[in-house]
């Protein structure tokens, strides 16, 4: 039997990815699709108010939000992105963010 790569989501099927996971009052959702030592592919959704205190990644992480906004802090600058956009926060700077309102987004982190 193969050992498939990709988990917690369906294959050989078209699917509207940010419906596959819900908001929740007060609370932070996710799921990871992928995770090894190169790369790892985590969905969020965060109900208003929540947010991911301030850290340093070993990999690129990049963010493409699926709906609603959200404010992130790359070392000490702000950035403001919505929904359809996509923000890169490089290796080891710090970074959190804060959901200005419900928001979900794709995290994908590169490691060497």
């Amino acid at each position: 039997m193969e050992k498939n790569f990709v988990k917690n989501i369906e294959f050989s099927k078209a699917i509207d990815f940010a419906d596959t996971i819900d908001y929740q009052a007060g609370k932070v959702i996710s799921a990871t699709f992928v995770q090894n030592d190169a790369v790892s592919i985590t969905l969020f959704a965060f109900a208003k108010g929540e947010g991911i205190s301030t850290h340093a990644a070993s990999g690129d992480a990049m963010v493409y939000i699926l709906d609603g906004a959200a404010q992130i802090t790359i070392g000490e600058d702000k950035v403001n992105a919505a929904k359809g956009q996509i923000v890169v926060m490089p290796a080891n700077i710090p970074h959190g963010l804060d959901a200005v309102e419900n928001f979900k987004m794709l995290l994908i982190v590169v490691r060497k």
